[in-house]
């Protein structure tokens, strides 16, 4: 069993910056490709960022690319989500996932390939 508990969320103006933390359990973090979703009312939840294991790799929505960096910390079973620039159109309940370790170990970006889930994180950017 994986829980996740995400923070750092909060009302920012425009142009701001915001960190997102998720503290993740489980002896196996360092196998989990994570990530970053949101959902804004009344819309589908997105893939905001993603993460494999090592951090070797990542992958960015466009509307988030070059602002938008995401990292981890597998000796302290920490992801991140360091956002610059902040515009409105960022407003969302961010979540953080895990994939549980699922083979092959690899970049995921469809929420169903995620198998748990945190609580998710307010973020608002007033204009």
């Amino acid at each position: 069993q994986v829980q996740l508990v995400e923070s750092g969320g909060g009302l920012v103006q425009a142009g701001g910056s915001l960190r997102l933390s998720c503290t993740a359990s489980g002896r196996r973090f360092s196998s989990y490709t994570m990530g970053w979703f949101r959902q804004a009312p009344g819309k589908e939840r997105d893939v905001v960022a993603a993460i494999t294991w090592s951090g070797a790799n990542t992958y960015y929505a466009d509307s988030v690319k070059g602002r938008f960096t995401i990292s981890r910390d597998n000796a302290n079973n920490m992801v991140y989500l360091q956002m610059n620039r902040l515009k409105p159109e960022d407003t969302a309940v961010y979540y953080c996932a895990a994939d549980g370790g699922t083979l092959p170990p690899r970049l995921r970006v469809r929420s169903r390939d995620y198998n748990y889930w945190g609580q998710g994180t307010q973020v608002t950017v007033s204009s």
